[in-house]
């Protein structure tokens, strides 16, 4: 199946839906809008819907992209009928910014719902207007309520694409029925450096079929083939429904750009690129993610991921990049701490110390890209070399130095209940860190819940090294001799989590593709 079949089946199916019934769409979703010019190609289409994301107390990002120069405008109401509703006249979406464009909604209401609708007026003739594309998301309470949230990574990998004939990216459409208040992206939005084929035939003789686009076709390189990739995944009819409903919180980690890649690397040795400079293939990556992601930019540093997130007085998310500021991978057995066992860097390490330390919320929720303790091979079919924190067996090494310097602070601070979320290994557990079981042993117990992929390769289980004492307390893997399983075989997971508003506690549920629950713990929290 080719992009055009895809696109114009998508669009007859939609279409007939909506002539046998417009009052299955929910209000907010309908019109009225602005009025819209039918001069034929005149009006801009929104081919890859809306998003919401980065949601604060301040404010929210709201996202879409038009097929030419145009204008962004966005209504926001606090009611799916739009009365009294506010109209914000937006940036143009211009090419260099690939017909891209957002609007950083401020001044809203506390714990509402929020309903917007974008429309783009063309540029070149102003009368002509989009169709309107609608969305909404919910605003952070000012007071105690339940909040709710999900969390996965790991998209679009191995080869697995979007299969129409399966269903496509079914996962977000099971995670939307979850109704959370935002999703976490913990990294791997992309596969960057995985091309697909039309079709890969399976274990038990059916064929998968993917969507192939030109940009899919190959290794990303420039800046069109990244942004490519990430449009790619909005050609799915589930990811697009759930963004119009769910904000994101996006991180990023080595598939955005390349496998394993770290900053001042030669690539030149992988034949598929003509580009030989990791930075400069991160640079475009980096770029690209901002430009169709729902991120508001930094003041100081524009394209900076990490950053932090208050959800109200029970919740503040603390977004980490292990990818930007590391140094090289490889053995990483340093017993210094110097540069090259750099993995969040001195900045972003005195950050976090900060951000945590001025933290009022009860739960701190610290979303690493990558996991502590499970080993990720640089080399790994030589089983050599370091990827991510885990050094192996023994007392703080290398990259272990900061993990060691920051649990040691935050328990030196008196800061309590934090609690750690990851991705980037391809399968789902539930790890928890016994100081009395480490080699390190200066630091109060916590937990990490790792959960994806989304729609990717299913692998594992990898090694845990002892260093901070990980108890596993649940695992779900598919066994290394059945490694890189589809979409298909159902071994797809995400966390969901839910904080109870008026008790305080964290439940943490750990769930499937077929929306089952595999495993979930409950935490008391600890008085501030």
């Amino acid at each position: 199946m080719n992009r055009r079949r895809f696109l114009e089946g998508s669009a007859i199916a939609m279409g007939s839906l909506a002539a046998a019934s417009l009052t299955r769409r929910p209000a907010w979703a309908q019109g009225p809008g602005p009025a819209v010019v039918t001069s034929e190609g005149a009006r801009p289409a929104v081919p890859y819907g809306v998003q919401s994301g980065d949601v604060t107390s301040e404010g929210a990002i709201v996202w879409s992209r038009s097929d030419r120069a145009s204008r962004l405008i966005v209504e926001w109401a606090t009611s799916d009928s739009f009365q009294n509703a506010q109209r914000i006249i937006g940036p143009a979406a211009l090419a260099e910014n690939d017909f891209t464009a957002r609007v950083d909604l401020r001044g809203l209401p506390a714990s509402h719902d929020i309903f917007y609708r974008v429309v783009f007026q063309n540029l070149a003739e102003p009368k002509a207007f989009s169709a309107p594309v609608a969305g909404r998301f919910r605003t952070p309470p000012a007071i105690r309520r339940t909040v709710t949230f999900a969390f996965s990574g790991d998209e679009v990998g191995q080869g697995w694409g979007i299969n129409a004939d399966w269903g496509g990216m079914k996962m977000y459409e099971v995670m939307r029925r979850t109704n959370p208040d935002f999703f976490i992206h913990s990294g791997d939005q992309i596969y960057a450096d995985g091309p697909l084929k039309s079709e890969v035939a399976l274990d038990d003789g059916t064929i998968w079929k993917n969507l192939t686009t030109p940009e899919k076709s190959k290794v990303a390189e420039t800046l069109a083939e990244f942004r490519g990739n990430f449009a790619y995944n909005l050609l799915d009819a589930n990811k697009r429904r759930f963004a119009a409903e769910v904000p994101f919180l996006v991180q990023w980690d080595d598939h955005e750009t390349k496998n394993n890649w770290f900053p001042g690397e030669d690539v030149s040795g992988d034949k598929r690129y003509k580009v030989a400079s990791a930075s400069l293939l991160a640079a475009a990556a980096r770029r690209a993610m901002f430009d169709f992601n729902p991120i508001r930019p930094n003041p100081d540093e524009r394209e900076r991921v990490y950053r932090r997130f208050g959800y109200g007085p029970l919740l503040e998310i603390f977004m980490l990049d292990e990818r930007s500021y590391r140094g090289p991978n490889g053995a990483n057995l340093q017993s210094t701490y110097g540069p090259e066992s750099y993995f969040l860097g001195p900045d972003q390490l005195a950050w976090l110390k900060r951000a945590l330390l001025n933290s009022r919320a009860t739960w701190k929720v610290i979303a690493s890209d990558m996991p502590l303790s499970i080993i990720v091979y640089d080399d790994a079919a030589n089983r050599k070399g370091s990827e991510a924190f885990a050094q192996g067996d023994g007392p703080p090494r290398g990259r272990e130095l900061e993990i060691a310097d920051i649990l040691r602070f935050i328990k030196t601070s008196g800061i309590v209940n934090t609690v750690w979320l990851t991705a980037d290994v391809h399968y789902a557990a539930a790890h928890y860190y016994n100081p009395d079981k480490a080699q390190f042993q200066e630091f109060d117990p916590f937990w990490e819940f790792v959960s994806g992929p989304l729609h990717a390769g299913t692998f594992g289980p990898n090694e845990l090294d002892n260093t901070f004492g990980p108890e596993v307390k649940f695992i779900k893997a598919p066994g290394l001799d059945k490694q890189n399983l589809p979409p298909s075989a159902g071994m797809q997971f995400f966390g969901h989590v839910k904080i109870d508003g008026a008790s305080g506690q964290m439940t943490v549920t750990l769930r499937d593709r077929a929306d089952v629950a595999l495993w979930s713990t409950t935490l008391d929290p600890r008085p501030l």
